[in-house]
């Protein structure tokens, strides 16, 4: 039995720890004090200690999400509770090579930064303002933050539609240093976007290399998720070798029915291509994907649903099949009329989703999109979705495992100090849920639907899910990448 020298904040009792390592569940008492996690074990008696029976739940630590698109979202505790709702503490912000820093716009951000929301949002012109930013504010969840490709071009570039010239390369390439020594997590790259369409493997080397001098990673949206998928995801892995960064390739998936079972082909790639090369994938339990409406991407889509569209809000939630047949037009005549816009694609297999999500180096990403009108439900459901129908009902990966992927396994690939596990030092980022109860609840349909089965979040040792009354429930931190902090 453990004896305590010094009182504690708080005790978890009889909880089931899930620990973040993989290693079997057990039954443990947790305790929290100031920011970390005092003790984790059989603890007796803790005179004046405020105790909670967790008795029937699992305590497992927060949720990372690898791949989030918070950026802005994280300044307002209502954008963030799709995260919290679901157990996520800590976010991964600035993907796919859109990131709100370092940019200010003088008209509007070109798809696809404007997922990111209106050009009044990047207001930061550098990467250090952002985390001042972030530090200043009282933050929902942890946040870690990437450096954009895709936000560089459109900020160093006269037309980012063009290869850039060996002097804007290496303006781009300090632009990233400076955004790693104010404690970027890494770079991302969108190269399938017309942002970062023009860039060249050579130009993503030279940018990469800048992250991983300074122990960044390099987190890429390839430049072709359809046909051309096997060859993008050997571009990729080169530009890591070159580099020297460690790689994430980004919501890892097959899209189109001509792609069926692919994923067993790139997973060979990973393995033969890959071989000796640090690197980690995330990916989402969704058969739909979602982005910028594009008409390129329909010839590939079971179906399209409109996620929002600015000059018209009121078709948000319709399928575009719908939307052509009341306007008497042509899919592609509606995609134009719809512009600028978002959607959710069906477009994968559930064999290939699976096939991605139970690689042992597969990290769970949401990849929610927050300032979507009709938003794809991976926002409000992707992590106890993991837990739920993957672990418990269809039996995928056991609990810990699942458990893993979305702990320990995103916070050693991002460098984040003390997060991820729970045991006597770490970080009191805690979750703590009924693994017979919990699932997702949101829907295509109807989207905006906190998980079931959540029942406790604690965020740097307080509990920020539910807030209890009179509190904030905002103890999040600004979480330098890579270690460093």
């Amino acid at each position: 039995m453990i004896q305590s020298q010094t009182p504690f904040d708080l005790v978890l009792r009889d909880g089931l720890v899930v620990d973040g390592t993989g290693a079997p569940p057990r039954r443990a008492d947790v305790a929290i004090r100031g920011d970390r996690i005092a003790a984790v074990g059989a603890l007796g008696p803790c005179p004046d200690v405020p105790g909670l029976d967790a008795s029937g739940l699992a305590v497992a630590p927060g949720f990372i999400d690898a791949h989030a698109h918070d950026d802005q979202a994280v300044f307002a505790r209502a954008d963030s509770e799709p995260k919290l709702s679901q157990g996520v503490t800590t976010v991964v912000v600035g993907n796919c090579g859109i990131s709100l820093a370092p940019l200010t716009l003088g008209g509007d951000p070109p798809p696809p930064l404007n997922l990111l929301g209106p050009r009044e949002r990047f207001r930061f012109p550098t990467f250090r303002a952002y985390v001042e930013a972030l530090r200043a504010a009282p933050l929902p969840v942890n946040v870690a933050a990437l450096v954009g490709h895709g936000t560089l071009r459109v900020r160093r570039l006269d037309d980012y539609a063009r290869p850039a010239a060996p002097e804007e390369v290496r303006t781009m390439a300090r632009d990233v240093a400076e955004a790693m020594d104010a404690g970027a997590a890494g770079l991302s790259c969108g190269l399938e976007y017309p942002t970062n369409r023009g860039a060249d493997a050579d130009e993503v080397v030279a940018l990469a290399s800048a992250a991983a001098r300074a122990g960044g990673r390099l987190c890429m949206h390839i430049r072709d998720e359809f046909d051309g998928v096997a060859g993008a995801v050997r571009e990729a892995l080169d530009c890591a070798r070159r580099s020297g960064a460690f790689l994430v390739l980004s919501h890892q998936k097959v899209a189109g029915a001509s792609n069926r079972g692919r994923s067993a082909e790139l997973l060979e790639i990973y393995r033969r291509d890959g071989a000796g090369l640090p690197f980690a994938i995330d990916a989402y339990p969704y058969t739909a994907g979602s982005t910028v409406l594009d008409a390129s991407r329909l010839p590939y889509s079971r179906e399209v649903l409109v996620a929002w569209s600015r000059p018209h809000p009121e078709l948000s939630g319709w399928t575009l099949e719908r939307i052509r047949a009341r306007w008497e037009c042509s899919a592609e005549e509606a995609v134009a009329r719809l512009l600028p816009a978002g959607a959710i694609y069906f477009h994968m297999d559930q064999a290939d989703v699976d096939r991605f999500l139970t690689w042992e180096r597969c990290m769970v990403g949401s990849d929610g999109l927050p300032h979507d009108r009709h938003p794809h439900p991976r926002l409000w459901g992707a992590f106890a979705r993991v837990l739920g129908d993957c672990a418990r009902d269809r039996g995928l990966f056991p609990l810990q495992e699942a458990v893993r992927r979305m702990t320990a396994l995103p916070a050693q690939v991002f460098g984040l100090a003390d997060r991820g596990t729970v045991r006597e030092g770490a970080y009191a980022d805690l979750v703590l849920f009924d693994p017979e109860r919990v699932r997702d609840r949101a829907t295509y349909a109807e989207p905006r639907q906190p998980a079931e089965g959540i029942e406790r979040v604690f965020v740097n040792g307080r509990q920020a899910w539910p807030a209890p009354a009179g509190e904030s429930g905002r103890w999040g931190r600004f979480l330098p990448g890579g270690g460093r902090g």
